[in-house]
C-alpha cells in the first residue's frame, strides 16, 4: 500500500493558518492595532479604503523594529513575547502567538516601513503571498507603518464570502472601538475613504466612552468600582431607564483585553433584577484587572474567550459591585424609614371655624334606569364586552333590592335575553373569510378570534394572523418597488452609534421601500419623517434597533435580508395579544388572512388558526 500522508507546502499551511486568524478585514485591523499597542505607541492611525478590501494602513509611533526583526516578524511562530511554555500563564501583552503577520502576508500584498528608536535609518519589507519580494533601507519616522493591499487576492473563494462594504466597515469600527475603549491613554484616529470617522485624544475613561458613542451617553452612565485582593473592577453601567430592546453597548475587558462572556453578562443582568422592563438590556463598560496566572487567554484563536480559575467568586463580586453602585446613585427603589407613613393633615389655625362635612343626595336617582348600561349590553360583540362594569352592573340587578325591599328582575331578564340573542346569532355561510354577520365573530381573552363555520368553528391567533398578513404585504412592497408612508406631524430624531449608523445609511433604500421616510441629519443622527401605516410612532426606535441587530450579518439586498426586514416589521407592527378588537377589525383580519398565500402559519412558523369540527365537539361531550 503506497504512503498517502504528505507534508503541506508552507504556502498552503500559511493560508490555512490565515483562515483561523484572518476572517475579514476587521481581523487584520485588530491584529495590527494590538501590535501597535504592544509596541508602546501613544498615537495610532488607521486608514482604510473600500472597507479594507483595497487598502488597510496602520501607523504607530512605537518602538519600531530593527532590520532583522522586521524580516523575522513575518515568520510563523516568531514572537518576542514568549520564550518558554510557562510564559503562556503570565501574559501581559495582546498579540503573542507569532501568527498574525505571517497569516496576513500569506493572503495579501504587505509593505512594512519601520524604524527603531535608536536607529537613524529604517527598513522596508515587501511581501506578497508569503514570498519576500524586497527588503531595503529607507528613510521613515520612528515606529511602524503597515500597508495591507488586495486582501485575499490569492484566495478568491474567501474574498467572495465578504459582505458589503457597509457591513465590513461596521465590523472594522467594532474592532477599533474595542481597542480604543481598552486604552483611553492612547490617541486613536480612524479614516475611511478619506473621511475622518474618529479622532480620539488621550482621555479619561468616561471621556473616551462619550467620545466613541456620543455626548448623550454622559448622562446615562453610573460608575462602578470595587477592589479586592483577587480582582479589581471599575467602569460604568447605564441607568435602567436607558436600557435598550436589543443588546446595545456591552463591553468586558480583562487586563485591557476585550472579551466576551455570557457568564459575566448574567452577573450584570442579575444586578439589574426588578429594575429593567421585560426584554430590555443594559449597556455596560466593565474593566477587570486580575493576575495573569488566574486566567487562561489561550483557549480561542481570536483570544476573545477566557477561562477563569475561580469564576464563581468573580461572578459574586461583579454582581455585588454593580448592584451597590445602582443603590449608591439612587437608581434602585428605596423606602425612607425616617418618614412616618401617615396622612399629613395640617391642624386648624386658632380661631378658624371648623367646617362640618356635608352629604349631597341626588333626588330621583334610579340606579336601574341606566341607558348607558343598556346600550353596553345591546352592542356587546365579545366576551370581554359582557364583562365591562356597565354591562355587569346591569346584568346583576336581580341581586340588588329596590327601595321598597322587592327585587327588580325585569331589567335582568331583558338584559339576559339580549345577551343570549347576541350570542346565539350565527351564520349560514360555509367558508371563513366570506361575508359573515356582524355578530359571528367573538374575541376570547383578548387574544383569539372565534368564528362560526357550518361544519364547526375556527379559532384564530390574532397576533400570528396579523403578522402573516403584514409579512406578505411587506414582501410584495420590497419586490414590486411600491410602498406607502404615513407622514409624522413632528419628525422623530434618533441617534445611533457609528457602527449602526453606517449600516443604517446602507439600508435606507430598503427601508424606503417599506414605507419609511428617513433623512440623514449628521454623521450619527437621522430624522424619521414617515413610517409604514401600520406602525405606531412609539415603536419607531425599537423597530429600527431590531432591524440593525438582526441584519448585521447580511450583505446586500438578498432574499434572506428581505425576509428578515419583513419579519421584523411585521412582528413589531402587528396587533398584540391583549388588544381588544371590534367586530369589523376581527372580520378584516379573517378576510385578509385567507387571501394570503400561506394562511396557516405565521412568519415564525407557528400556527395561525385551528379548526374544530362538529364531530370533534360531539366526541368531547360524549366522552
Amino acid at each position: 500500500m503506497p504512503d498517502i500522508i504528505n507534508l503541506l507546502p508552507d504556502s498552503v499551511a500559511n493560508q490555512i493558518a490565515a483562515g483561523e486568524v484572518i476572517q475579514r478585514p476587521a481581523s487584520v485591523i485588530k491584529e495590527l492595532i494590538e501590535n501597535a499597542v504592544d509596541a508602546e505607541a501613544d498615537e495610532i492611525l488607521v486608514w482604510i479604503k473600500d472597507a479594507g478590501k483595497t487598502l488597510i494602513q496602520v501607523t504607530d509611533n512605537g518602538k519600531g523594529m530593527s532590520p532583522t526583526d522586521a524580516r523575522m516578524s513575518f515568520e510563523r511562530h516568531a514572537t518576542s513575547k514568549i520564550k518558554k511554555a510557562d510564559d503562556l500563564f503570565s501574559i501581559h501583552t495582546k498579540g503573542f502567538r507569532g501568527e498574525a503577520l505571517a497569516s496576513i502576508a500569506a493572503i495579501a500584498h504587505v509593505e512594512l516601513k519601520t524604524r527603531a528608536r535608536d536607529n537613524e535609518i529604517g527598513t522596508t519589507v515587501i511581501i506578497e503571498g508569503s514570498e519576500v519580494k524586497r527588503q531595503e533601507p529607507t528613510a521613515c519616522s520612528q515606529g511602524s507603518s503597515f500597508f495591507v493591499k488586495n486582501l485575499f487576492y490569492n484566495v478568491p473563494a474567501r474574498r467572495n464570502f465578504l459582505k458589503s462594504d457597509a457591513v465590513e466597515t461596521s465590523h472594522i469600527i467594532d474592532e477599533f472601538q474595542r481597542v480604543a475603549l481598552a486604552h483611553p491613554d492612547i490617541k486613536f484616529t480612524l479614516i475611511n475613504n478619506n473621511n475622518e470617522v474618529y479622532k480620539l485624544e488621550k482621555q479619561t475613561l468616561r471621556q473616551r466612552i462619550v467620545s466613541v458613542f456620543g455626548k448623550n451617553y454622559n448622562e446615562k452612565l453610573v460608575p462602578v468600582e470595587e477592589s479586592t485582593d483577587y480582582i479589581k473592577i471599575k467602569g460604568f453601567v447605564s441607568k435602567p431607564e436607558y436600557a435598550r430592546k436589543t443588546r446595545g453597548e456591552q463591553f468586558f475587558f480583562i487586563n485591557h483585553r476585550f472579551i466576551k462572556s455570557t457568564y459575566l453578562n448574567h452577573a450584570v443582568v442579575k444586578a439589574f433584577e426588578q429594575l429593567l422592563q421585560p426584554d430590555t438590556f443594559p449597556s455596560y463598560f466593565i474593566y477587570l484587572e486580575m493576575l495573569p496566572h488566574t486566567i487562561d487567554i489561550n483557549i480561542h484563536p481570536t483570544k476573545t474567550e477566557i477561562k477563569f480559575e475561580d469564576e464563581k467568586t468573580i461572578y459574586a463580586i461583579l454582581r455585588s459591585a454593580v448592584k451597590r453602585s445602582l443603590g449608591v446613585y439612587n437608581i434602585t427603589p428605596t423606602i425612607d424609614f425616617d418618614v412616618e407613613q401617615t396622612v399629613n393633615i395640617s391642624p386648624p389655625k386658632p380661631g378658624e371655624p371648623i367646617k362640618v362635612p356635608t352629604i349631597r343626595i341626588k333626588e330621583g336617582y334610579n340606579p336601574f334606569n341606566n341607558p348607558e348600561a343598556h346600550n353596553a349590553i345591546k352592542n356587546a360583540r365579545s366576551y370581554d364586552d359582557w364583562q365591562s362594569p356597565l354591562a355587569a352592573s346591569f346584568i346583576e340587578t336581580e341581586k340588588i333590592s329596590t327601595g321598597d325591599g322587592s327585587v327588580n328582575t325585569q331589567a335582568n331578564t331583558e338584559a339576559e335575553q339580549e345577551v343570549v340573542q347576541a350570542s346565539m346569532m350565527s351564520s349560514d355561510t360555509d367558508e371563513v373569510g366570506s361575508e359573515l354577520p356582524i355578530t359571528s365573530n367573538f374575541q376570547i381573552h383578548k387574544s383569539y378570534i372565534l368564528s362560526h363555520l357550518k361544519t364547526g368553528v375556527v379559532i384564530i391567533d390574532q397576533q400570528g394572523a396579523h403578522e402573516r398578513i403584514l409579512f406578505e404585504k411587506y414582501m410584495k412592497e420590497l419586490t414590486q418597488q411600491k410602498s406607502y408612508s404615513q407622514q409624522l406631524l413632528f419628525p422623530v430624531m434618533l441617534e445611533f452609534p457609528l457602527n449602526e449608523s453606517t449600516r443604517l445609511n446602507d439600508m435606507l433604500p430598503d427601508l424606503h421601500q417599506l414605507g419609511f421616510d428617513i433623512s440623514v441629519m449628521g454623521k450619527n443622527t437621522f430624522n424619521i419623517n414617515g413610517i409604514p401605516p401600520e406602525m405606531k410612532e412609539t415603536e419607531i426606535k425599537e423597530t429600527i434597533e431590531k432591524i440593525l441587530e438582526e441584519t448585521k450579518q447580511y450583505s446586500n439586498l438578498s432574499t434572506g435580508k428581505k425576509e428578515i426586514l419583513a419579519k421584523i416589521l411585521a412582528k413589531n407592527s402587528a396587533i398584540k395579544r391583549g388588544q381588544v378588537l371590534s367586530n369589523e377589525e376581527m372580520q378584516h383580519i379573517i378576510d385578509q388572512l385567507f387571501s394570503c398565500e400561506q394562511s396557516y402559519y405565521s412568519p415564525g412558523g407557528k400556527l395561525t388558526l385551528i379548526t374544530i369540527t362538529l364531530e370533534e365537539l360531539e366526541k368531547r361531550f360524549k366522552s
